[in-house]
Order: structure tokens, then C-alpha cells, then sequence
């Protein structure tokens, strides 16, 4: 006998949930037969609510018991949500060094050293992109280790400026005497930091290397991004 499950989402003219979308899909994909009924008013929706006392939609029922939104349907299916990842990371240095592939390629420049000199290049201005586009949450996660922020609050928003300025001028090979050392200065004095707090100090962090409010533990990964930048800035000084 198949299973069943009957959900309840917003499809309206201007507003699809996307949460809707989501929980038929994993319903689905549980092998659910799914009776997918639309609230397609304002005042539909609220009525749902309602009458049913709950605070949003989706929501789902299986055998007639109220399972909940998306995320009650997740811990249903034993789908827990993850704590600490290195997605993130992996998502960014995979994507930078198939662009330095490429980019190495159409420059008829594919060779080892060309290679990993795009790619950290190119890995410091996407890990720059990623702390620019919300500063201000960089800033509080940076704050949590860094020594230098620590004494100077400016300084956790300056960082990622000088990221992606090292990154593009590295790229490029232009005003090598100014990039190269603001490069090792920012990644030794966070390095420093990063192995202070984790391996003497202790403490369980969060890095912010790929931004503010990320779940990207800070260690081995924040090391090797700062080890990275120390490394290309003092290769290009002694090219």
C-alpha cells in the first residue's frame, strides 16, 4: 500500500514558498504519494492557521498526524541539520582551481606552478567575496580570534579589502612590492591567531575565512587559507 502524506503551501499569483517546493520533494522523494493542496490567498493561508494553530505553512500530514513545517519533516525523517561543515570550503577551493585550470589554459600557460599560482590567487579573491558580501557579520566572527582586530576593531573590516586587492594583483602580477607583502603581513598575523585559539588556548570557534555566520570550523582549513597567502606572497617577491 503506498504511503501517503498531505501537504499544505502557499501558491499564490506573486508568492510561491519555497519551503512548499522543497517539502513535496523530500516527501517524493521518501516515496510518498503526495495530495498537494494550495492556499491561494492571503486570507486562505491565514484561515489554515487558524484553524489548525500554527504560526506558518507548509505544513504536513501523514495518517492524519501533523508533522509540521520543512524542518519538523527533516527531524521526521531522521534528516538532521548539519552542525559544523567544510562544504563550504571544499564548494570554493574546488570551483578556484578548475578556474585556474581553465584560466591557465586559455593563456597557454598550463603548467604546476602557473596552476597553484592562479589558483590561490584566484582562491583569495572568492574567500574575499564571500567576507565582503555581509562585513559586518564578518567582522563579529573575525573578532573571536583575531589578535590584531582584537587591539584595532577597523582592522576586521580592512582585512578583507586587502584580500581581495593581494588576490588581484597577484593575478595579474602588477605592484607585486605592495601586494605580495600585505599579503604575508594579514596571513601570518591570522594565522598566528587562528593557531593560538584552537591548538593553545583551546577554544571551539567558528572561521570566518568564507564569511560571517558561517559553520566552517576554525583549524586545520583557516590555517592552510593564511599558509596559502603567506606562501604566494613571499613566491612572488623572490620570482
Amino acid at each position: 500500500m503506498p504511503k501517503k502524506a498531505s501537504v499544505y503551501r502557499m501558491v499564490m499569483d506573486k508568492h510561491i514558498c519555497p519551503y512548499g517546493l522543497k517539502t513535496v520533494d523530500l516527501l517524493k522523494n521518501e516515496g510518498y504519494e503526495v495530495e498537494d493542496h494550495h492556499l491561494t490567498s492571503r486570507k486562505e493561508t491565514d484561515d489554515f492557521k487558524k484553524e489548525h494553530d500554527v504560526e506558518t505553512t507548509p505544513q504536513t500530514f501523514i495518517d492524519n498526524k501533523r508533522i509540521g513545517g520543512y524542518d519538523d519533516l527533516k527531524k521526521f525523517f531522521g534528516k538532521v541539520q548539519e552542525g559544523t561543515t567544510y562544504k563550504p570550503i571544499i564548494a570554493i577551493f574546488a570551483t578556484t582551481f578548475l578556474m585556474a585550470l581553465s584560466t591557465a589554459y586559455a593563456l597557454g600557460e598550463l603548467n604546476f606552478v602557473r596552476i597553484i599560482e592562479l589558483f590561490i590567487a584566484l582562491s583569495m579573491c572568492a574567500l574575499a567575496i564571500q567576507k565582503l558580501r555581509d562585513l559586518e557579520a564578518f567582522s563579529l566572527q573575525f573578532l573571536n580570534y583575531d589578535i590584531l582586530a582584537q587591539k584595532w576593531v577597523k582592522y576586521s573590516y580592512v582585512y578583507p579589502f586587502v584580500e581581495m586587492l593581494a588576490g588581484v594583483a597577484m593575478i595579474s602580477g602588477v605592484l607585486t612590492i605592495v601586494s605580495a607583502p600585505a599579503a604575508i603581513f594579514i596571513a601570518t598575523i591570522n594565522g598566528y591567531s587562528v593557531f593560538k585559539a584552537v591548538y593553545i588556548d583551546k577554544r571551539e570557534l567558528k572561521c570566518a575565512c568564507v564569511g560571517g555566520n558561517s559553520n566552517v570550523p576554525l583549524g586545520f582549513i583557516s590555517l592552510t587559507e593564511n599558509i596559502m597567502m603567506a606562501g604566494m606572497g613571499i613566491w612572488m617577491l623572490v620570482l
